[in-house]
């Protein structure tokens, strides 16, 4: 297998809008087994999904039953020509299961793109939508998803908490981190490499991508647990920021249990963020509106927190 650094693959994808990026179903089933109980009676829309290749659709099929789903949709977007969707809802066949063998294949009118109208259509009669929406339009797919007041379990790169209206989302408690974030790597599948390497064409390739997460708006236990905090405050391991007055932290479990007031963290602190234990204060910018820095260096994008137990 030819693996690829996640930054080149994420400029390439935007650059070339090749948003053909498959979740591996072993990384499906590792978060989604955590919402077991949200699924019950839901109807579930994967909206960014070729049901030939996505294993979101084979994780829903093979586990219908046994989640106890009213109904399961994935749509399959093509570039210049119409699309289909495929459905999921009652014992067709008449085997006393329901699973792929129940599928229903409908000819769509559009190439169901999930901006396009058929697709808004059933996003209004779906409950939970689960898929890995486009790299490339990360920003547009959330601001859909809040639109229309959709619960939603989506994989994308810790990058996205550095976007603007993402942190917003995620300060205003509106979207959070699931269980997967490990600030590691997991694998993706590309189908369409010939704007990568003219001689690994029609070749399956593994991208191997850092930092993947989980995003989510669906309640789970994990976001309510607290941080536990060890380490005490000193003026030598904790320096100020020269442009606000806020320490620095440069590791999640270094925070100071004795700190009440601001501190600067990375990103990777959400993975570990209880909004009943910390306020987010801000993002990134000093008093001057330019990026923290601490001793003439700007460390890599630092979230603002303060500890409300103190």
């Amino acid at each position: 297998m030819q693996k690829k650094s996640w930054n080149n693959n994420l400029k390439q994808a935007n650059k070339a809008k090749n948003d053909e990026f498959y979740t591996q179903l072993s990384d499906i089933e590792k978060e989604l087994g955590h919402y077991n109980e949200h699924f019950k009676g839901k109807v579930v829309f994967c909206n960014c999904d070729d049901p030939e290749e996505s294993n979101f659709w084979n994780y829903f099929a093979l586990n219908f039953e046994h989640l106890w789903i009213k109904k399961l949709v994935s749509t399959h977007y093509e570039t210049e020509k119409p699309s289909y969707k495929l459905e999921i809802v009652l014992d067709i066949n008449k085997d006393w299961k329901i699973n792929k063998l129940d599928t229903i294949k409908t000819p769509l009118k559009q190439n169901w793109d999930f901006r396009s109208p058929e697709c808004i259509e059933i996003l209004k009669e779906s409950d939970i939508v689960v898929t890995n929406p486009p790299f490339s339009l990360f920003r547009e797919y959330v601001a859909q998803l809040f639109e229309y007041d959709k619960k939603f379990i989506i994989v994308w790169n810790q990058n996205a908490i550095t976007y603007k209206e993402i942190f917003k989302l995620i300060k205003e408690n509106k979207i959070w981190l699931g269980y997967g974030f490990t600030g590691g790597a997991a694998h993706f599948i590309n189908k369409h490499y010939e704007d990568y390497a003219t001689a690994w064409n029609h070749k399956e390739w593994m991208i191997r991508v850092s930092g993947v997460t989980w995003f989510t708006n669906i309640e789970i236990k994990k976001r309510h647990e607290d941080l536990i905090l060890y380490k005490t405050y000193n003026e030598i391991e904790y320096q100020k920021y020269d442009n606000y007055n806020a320490i620095n932290v440069d590791k999640t479990k270094d925070i100071p249990m004795d700190y009440k007031w601001e501190i600067g963290v990375p990103i990777t602190f959400l993975d570990k963020y209880n909004p009943e234990q910390f306020d987010l204060v801000k993002f990134r910018k000093g008093n001057d509106e330019k990026d923290l820095v601490i001793n003439w260096k700007c460390p890599y994008f630092r979230i603002i927190i303060k500890n409300k137990k103190l």
